[in-house]
């Protein structure tokens, strides 16, 4: 290739980038984050001298945490802003659960532990698995890491080759399609909507599987929807699993964060040929508001397990020593914060559900799960990213695009945080819709 025509081509890139740098994708490319490698904004002789990796090429931003420090920038600059972008639950880590890792930091247990997590933490989570879900793990089939993210990682990493395809329904976990790039295996997005409730179908997933797949990714409780599957839905996915000899990875991590009566089930529990094909990824940071404590973990079949040992044995080591004792006493201590929080995040869930249904030009589904809602507003005359940069600038209110997630007719909001922020934000969104309907 001619050099002129290529430095113009990757100066063009590196603009290009640099414009998506900002919180909110360039409107008039508002799908071009989906395809368009991420390069860091750096100058064409800086761009050759470093000879970034396709890999890392290929890779977008979070997009949610882009927003959730755009809107911290902007009410440290003294701007009343209302915050539904980052899914963190606005609680405070409950006090025994600090007390134990306190107690840990004042007796010196800052060492290296084992690079899996530290034996009594494994028991723990051992435990909570026979304890909850019904299911019987040793602990040498735990493997501790630095957050749920870390856990999705390592899974995919452990399991994934070069050309291998993934089953990811969308709307997504945004990093889910990242990781998967970044093991070099192809995501394959299988669209659904909030017709199904945002779940995929038996015959939709029979239908993505290819000789080349390798993993299916299951989340319920979702983010960014909040659905639910049932118990029938998990078993018909996971017996397609099976048949085909495709592996699950099942993150569980919003679990204890279910409405109405609704269950919980894990796909690992049905047989054992669904244990032997699923990788249950879990975490601290939702039920436990443990969200900066960086505390992941998942169950595996034993191969796949020593896999990840040894892949995390080479990358972070181990997660923080004291912060390991912490986790003990979260899963060990008393879980009556649960209730408390539930009934909570039960009471926003229904106001802010009904809020956004009362607004013209917004319908949204109630979610059974998690605490985000996923308001369509296809009928306001934008897509996501408009919307939601438009929202920001007039109204001061952050939420998340649902082309992040993989669909563009839907935004991301997060009632993790109080009923006055809700009522105002809310009160917020519902004024920039009426401006869109004139």
């Amino acid at each position: 290739m001619n050099q002129g025509r290529f430095r113009s081509r990757i100066e063009k890139h590196i603009e290009f980038e640099q414009m998506l740098s900002s919180t909110f994708y360039l409107r008039k490319h508002r799908n071009s984050h989906l395809h368009s490698p991420a390069l860091p904004v750096i100058s064409f002789q800086l761009f050759m001298n470093y000879k970034i990796s396709h890999r890392a090429a290929s890779l977008s931003s979070s997009l949610t945490l882009a927003i959730d420090s755009k809107a911290k920038q902007m009410k440290a600059d003294g701007l009343d802003v209302v915050g539904f972008g980052v899914g963190e639950p606005d609680f405070d880590t409950p006090r025994h659960i600090k007390d134990a890792a306190i107690k840990a930091l004042n007796e010196g247990f800052t060492k290296y532990t084992a690079a899996s997590g530290i034996p009594e933490l494994r028991q723990a989570i051992a435990d909570k698995f026979k304890r909850d879900n019904g299911l019987t793990y040793k602990p040498s089939q735990i493997i501790v890491s630095c957050g749920g993210k870390h856990s999705c990682y390592n899974v995919i990493i452990a399991t994934c080759e070069e050309g291998d395809e993934v089953v990811i329904p969308a709307p997504y976990w945004l990093s889910y399609p990242e990781m998967v790039k970044l093991a070099g295996a192809k995501p394959v997005i299988v669209q659904t909507s909030d017709k199904t409730e945002f779940k995929v179908t038996p015959e939709q997933l029979r239908a993505a599987i290819t000789p080349r797949t390798r993993l299916f990714i299951l989340n319920s409780p979702s983010n960014p929807t909040g659905s639910l599957y049932s118990r029938d839905e998990i078993k018909a996915l996971g017996d397609i699993c099976v048949e085909k000899g495709v592996l699950i990875m099942s993150d569980e991590i919003y679990e204890k964060l279910v409405y109405d009566g609704a269950e919980h089930v894990s796909v690992a529990s049905f047989s054992k040929a669904h244990y032997d094909h699923t990788i249950v990824v879990h975490g601290f940071a939702k039920a436990y508001s443990m969200t900066g404590w960086r505390l992941g973990y998942l169950a595996a079949p034993e191969p796949i397990a020593k896999a990840i040992d040894a892949i995390q044995s080479h990358s972070t080591s181990n997660p923080t020593s004291f912060a390991q004792k912490g986790a003990v006493e979260a899963l060990n201590g008393p879980q009556d914060h649960l209730k408390t929080w539930l009934e909570e995040y039960a009471k926003r869930r229904m106001f802010a559900y009904q809020k956004l249904n009362s607004i013209p030009g917004i319908s949204c589904v109630n979610a059974k799960g998690a605490f985000y809602l996923f308001p369509n507003i296809s009928k306001l005359g934008l897509n996501s990213t408009d919307f939601c940069a438009k929202l920001l600038e007039q109204e001061k209110v952050a939420a998340v695009p649902g082309i992040a997630f993989g669909t563009d007719e839907y935004i991301r909001i997060s009632y993790a945080t109080s009923m006055a922020n809700l009522e105002k934000g809310l009160e917020r969104i519902e004024r920039f819709a009426k401006t869109l309907k004139k």
